[in-house]
Protein backbone atom coordinates (compact mmCIF):
# COMPACT_ATOMS: atom_id res chain seq x y z
CA UNK A 1 0.00 0.00 0.00
CA UNK A 2 3.09 2.40 0.73
CA UNK A 3 5.26 1.54 -1.98
CA UNK A 4 5.74 4.90 -3.84
CA UNK A 5 5.92 6.72 -0.49
CA UNK A 6 8.26 4.59 0.76
CA UNK A 7 10.55 4.01 -2.64
CA UNK A 8 10.48 7.74 -2.49
CA UNK A 9 11.37 9.02 0.76
CA UNK A 10 14.33 5.83 0.62
CA UNK A 11 15.42 7.73 -2.56
CA UNK A 12 15.80 11.12 -0.87
CA UNK A 13 17.38 9.68 2.16
CA UNK A 14 19.62 7.99 0.19
CA UNK A 15 20.95 10.61 -2.11
CA UNK A 16 20.36 13.79 0.00
CA UNK A 17 22.90 15.93 -2.90
CA UNK A 18 20.46 15.23 -5.64
CA UNK A 19 16.84 14.79 -4.79
CA UNK A 20 14.42 16.47 -2.12
CA UNK A 21 10.77 16.25 -1.75
CA UNK A 22 9.48 19.89 -1.06
CA UNK A 23 5.85 18.36 -0.47
CA UNK A 24 4.19 14.46 -0.93
CA UNK A 25 4.99 13.19 -3.94
CA UNK A 26 6.62 16.14 -5.79
CA UNK A 27 10.81 14.96 -6.08
CA UNK A 28 12.86 18.00 -7.60
CA UNK A 29 16.53 18.96 -7.75
CA UNK A 30 18.56 19.62 -4.21
CA UNK A 31 19.78 22.83 -5.04
CA UNK A 32 16.70 24.35 -6.17
CA UNK A 33 15.89 26.29 -9.40
CA UNK A 34 18.35 27.81 -10.91
CA UNK A 35 17.82 31.54 -11.61
CA UNK A 36 17.48 32.56 -15.28
CA UNK A 37 17.03 28.76 -16.55
CA UNK A 38 13.55 27.73 -17.96
CA UNK A 39 12.41 24.89 -15.81
CA UNK A 40 11.75 21.71 -17.03
CA UNK A 41 9.32 19.17 -15.36
CA UNK A 42 7.59 15.83 -15.66
CA UNK A 43 5.48 13.70 -14.03
CA UNK A 44 3.53 10.15 -14.29
CA UNK A 45 2.50 6.87 -12.80
CA UNK A 46 5.38 4.94 -10.48
CA UNK A 47 6.49 1.74 -11.31
CA UNK A 48 8.58 3.28 -14.54
CA UNK A 49 11.83 3.49 -13.08
CA UNK A 50 14.46 5.06 -13.71
CA UNK A 51 11.67 7.38 -15.44
CA UNK A 52 10.55 9.80 -13.91
CA UNK A 53 12.78 10.53 -10.84
CA UNK A 54 16.30 9.44 -12.26
CA UNK A 55 16.48 11.75 -14.70
CA UNK A 56 16.64 14.98 -12.14
CA UNK A 57 19.62 16.59 -11.97
CA UNK A 58 22.24 18.93 -13.73
CA UNK A 59 21.23 19.26 -17.37
CA UNK A 60 18.12 17.23 -17.23
CA UNK A 61 14.96 17.92 -15.38
CA UNK A 62 14.11 20.29 -12.55
CA UNK A 63 10.95 18.46 -10.79
CA UNK A 64 8.96 15.69 -11.43
CA UNK A 65 5.31 14.94 -9.90
CA UNK A 66 5.10 11.33 -9.12
CA UNK A 67 1.59 9.09 -8.93
CA UNK A 68 0.61 5.28 -8.01
CA UNK A 69 1.39 2.70 -10.00
CA UNK A 70 0.68 3.13 -13.60
CA UNK A 71 -1.84 6.12 -12.38
CA UNK A 72 -1.57 10.16 -13.26
CA UNK A 73 -0.52 12.57 -10.13
CA UNK A 74 -2.77 14.85 -9.58
CA UNK A 75 -3.03 18.91 -11.23
CA UNK A 76 -1.79 20.06 -7.82
CA UNK A 77 1.41 17.64 -7.59
CA UNK A 78 2.33 18.42 -11.32
CA UNK A 79 1.91 22.06 -10.02
CA UNK A 80 4.04 21.43 -6.86
CA UNK A 81 6.77 20.28 -9.62
CA UNK A 82 5.77 23.24 -11.29
CA UNK A 83 6.40 25.71 -8.51
CA UNK A 84 9.85 24.11 -7.28
CA UNK A 85 11.04 24.54 -10.85
CA UNK A 86 10.44 27.81 -11.40
CA UNK A 87 12.90 30.62 -11.20
CA UNK A 88 11.13 33.30 -13.34
CA UNK A 89 11.29 32.90 -16.94
CA UNK A 90 9.28 29.54 -17.82
CA UNK A 91 8.69 26.26 -17.36
CA UNK A 92 8.19 23.20 -20.03
CA UNK A 93 5.44 20.63 -19.19
CA UNK A 94 7.28 17.48 -20.69
CA UNK A 95 5.83 14.31 -20.47
CA UNK A 96 4.40 10.94 -22.26
CA UNK A 97 0.61 11.01 -24.10
CA UNK A 98 -1.34 9.52 -21.38
CA UNK A 99 -4.61 10.94 -21.07
CA UNK A 100 -4.55 11.33 -17.22
CA UNK A 101 -1.25 13.15 -17.54
CA UNK A 102 -3.00 15.48 -20.49
CA UNK A 103 -5.54 15.91 -18.45
CA UNK A 104 -3.65 16.84 -15.41
CA UNK A 105 -0.96 18.90 -16.82
CA UNK A 106 -2.99 21.39 -18.60
CA UNK A 107 -4.83 22.13 -15.51
CA UNK A 108 -1.81 22.27 -13.80
CA UNK A 109 -0.99 24.95 -16.10
CA UNK A 110 -3.60 26.72 -15.54
CA UNK A 111 -3.32 26.23 -11.81
CA UNK A 112 0.37 27.72 -12.08
CA UNK A 113 -0.41 30.81 -14.19
CA UNK A 114 -3.40 32.06 -12.16
CA UNK A 115 -2.05 31.52 -8.53
CA UNK A 116 1.43 32.22 -9.25
CA UNK A 117 2.05 33.84 -12.92
CA UNK A 118 4.02 31.04 -13.97
CA UNK A 119 4.45 31.47 -17.54
CA UNK A 120 4.67 27.48 -19.00
CA UNK A 121 4.66 25.49 -22.13
CA UNK A 122 4.12 21.49 -23.23
CA UNK A 123 5.56 18.87 -25.27
CA UNK A 124 4.17 15.74 -25.16
CA UNK A 125 5.84 12.56 -26.21
CA UNK A 126 4.38 9.80 -28.58
CA UNK A 127 7.02 7.61 -29.61
CA UNK A 128 5.81 4.24 -29.05
CA UNK A 129 5.20 3.15 -32.72
CA UNK A 130 3.13 -0.06 -31.07
CA UNK A 131 0.24 2.00 -29.37
CA UNK A 132 -1.17 2.83 -32.82
CA UNK A 133 -0.65 2.88 -36.59
CA UNK A 134 0.70 6.08 -38.56
CA UNK A 135 -2.62 7.09 -39.62
CA UNK A 136 -3.21 7.74 -36.10
CA UNK A 137 0.63 9.01 -35.06
CA UNK A 138 -0.94 11.52 -32.70
CA UNK A 139 -2.59 8.81 -30.40
CA UNK A 140 1.04 7.18 -29.67
CA UNK A 141 1.64 6.68 -25.96
CA UNK A 142 5.27 8.23 -24.85
CA UNK A 143 7.73 5.68 -24.05
CA UNK A 144 11.54 5.36 -23.93
CA UNK A 145 11.79 8.32 -26.29
CA UNK A 146 11.25 10.57 -23.41
CA UNK A 147 14.88 10.31 -22.40
CA UNK A 148 15.90 11.78 -25.27
CA UNK A 149 13.68 14.51 -24.90
CA UNK A 150 14.51 14.98 -21.27
CA UNK A 151 18.24 15.29 -22.14
CA UNK A 152 17.84 17.23 -25.11
CA UNK A 153 14.85 19.84 -23.01
CA UNK A 154 17.66 20.03 -20.51
CA UNK A 155 20.43 21.03 -22.32
CA UNK A 156 18.96 23.56 -24.31
CA UNK A 157 17.74 25.47 -20.93
CA UNK A 158 21.38 24.66 -19.26
CA UNK A 159 23.08 26.89 -22.22
CA UNK A 160 20.29 29.80 -21.71
CA UNK A 161 17.56 29.35 -24.30
CA UNK A 162 14.45 31.03 -23.50
CA UNK A 163 11.19 29.33 -22.85
CA UNK A 164 10.09 29.58 -26.73
CA UNK A 165 13.59 28.06 -27.86
CA UNK A 166 13.74 25.58 -25.25
CA UNK A 167 10.31 23.78 -25.91
CA UNK A 168 10.99 24.57 -30.16
CA UNK A 169 14.13 22.50 -29.68
CA UNK A 170 12.49 19.44 -27.80
CA UNK A 171 8.90 19.43 -29.79
CA UNK A 172 11.60 18.92 -32.97
CA UNK A 173 13.56 16.05 -30.68
CA UNK A 174 10.02 14.36 -29.81
CA UNK A 175 8.36 14.71 -33.32
CA UNK A 176 12.32 12.90 -34.24
CA UNK A 177 12.01 10.07 -31.95
CA UNK A 178 10.72 6.59 -32.71
CA UNK A 179 10.74 3.46 -30.00
CA UNK A 180 9.47 -0.19 -29.89
CA UNK A 181 9.10 -1.63 -26.63
CA UNK A 182 10.66 -5.42 -26.60
CA UNK A 183 10.39 -7.47 -23.46
CA UNK A 184 11.72 -10.77 -21.95
CA UNK A 185 9.47 -11.08 -19.54
CA UNK A 186 5.78 -10.16 -18.52
CA UNK A 187 5.30 -7.34 -15.77
CA UNK A 188 3.74 -7.94 -12.15
CA UNK A 189 1.88 -5.21 -10.60
CA UNK A 190 2.19 -5.12 -7.34
CA UNK A 191 -1.33 -4.89 -6.38
CA UNK A 192 -1.39 -8.29 -8.21
CA UNK A 193 1.46 -10.03 -7.75
CA UNK A 194 1.33 -12.51 -10.15
CA UNK A 195 2.51 -12.03 -14.23
CA UNK A 196 0.10 -10.37 -16.50
CA UNK A 197 1.19 -12.91 -19.23
CA UNK A 198 3.94 -15.56 -19.61
CA UNK A 199 6.89 -15.09 -22.05
CA UNK A 200 8.75 -18.24 -23.17
CA UNK A 201 12.40 -18.76 -22.15
CA UNK A 202 12.95 -18.40 -26.29
CA UNK A 203 10.34 -15.34 -26.79
CA UNK A 204 9.80 -11.89 -27.14
CA UNK A 205 7.59 -10.38 -26.28
CA UNK A 206 7.18 -7.46 -29.15
CA UNK A 207 5.52 -4.14 -28.63
CA UNK A 208 4.60 -4.74 -24.98
CA UNK A 209 3.08 -1.39 -23.35
CA UNK A 210 4.62 0.50 -20.47
CA UNK A 211 1.99 -0.21 -17.88
CA UNK A 212 2.84 -3.96 -18.92
CA UNK A 213 0.21 -4.39 -21.55
CA UNK A 214 1.05 -7.53 -23.84
CA UNK A 215 2.56 -6.69 -26.88
CA UNK A 216 1.33 -6.56 -30.89
CA UNK A 217 3.07 -10.13 -31.12
CA UNK A 218 5.45 -12.79 -29.52
CA UNK A 219 8.06 -14.29 -31.79
CA UNK A 220 11.53 -16.00 -31.34
CA UNK A 221 14.24 -14.78 -29.54
CA UNK A 222 16.05 -11.93 -32.21
CA UNK A 223 19.00 -9.78 -31.89
CA UNK A 224 18.38 -5.88 -31.61
CA UNK A 225 18.75 -4.98 -35.04
CA UNK A 226 16.56 -7.97 -36.42
CA UNK A 227 13.74 -6.85 -34.11
CA UNK A 228 14.17 -3.33 -35.56
CA UNK A 229 14.70 -4.05 -39.19
CA UNK A 230 11.40 -5.95 -38.89
CA UNK A 231 9.29 -3.46 -37.61
CA UNK A 232 10.84 -0.34 -39.61
CA UNK A 233 7.79 -0.37 -41.61
CA UNK A 234 5.63 0.64 -38.68
CA UNK A 235 7.35 4.16 -38.22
Amino acid sequence: VDYVDEMLDGLCAAHPKYFVQPEKRVIARAGGAVPGKVGIVTGGGSGHLPVFTGYIGSGLLDAAAIGDVFASPSAEQMAGAMRRANSGVGVLRLYGNYGGDVMNFDMAGEMAEMEHAIRSTSVVLTDDIASAPPADAAKRRGVAGMVFAFKIAGAAAAAGLDLAAVTAVTQRAADAVRTMGVALSACTVPAVGKPTFSVGEDEMEIGMGIHGEPGVRRGRLQRGDQSAAFHFAAL
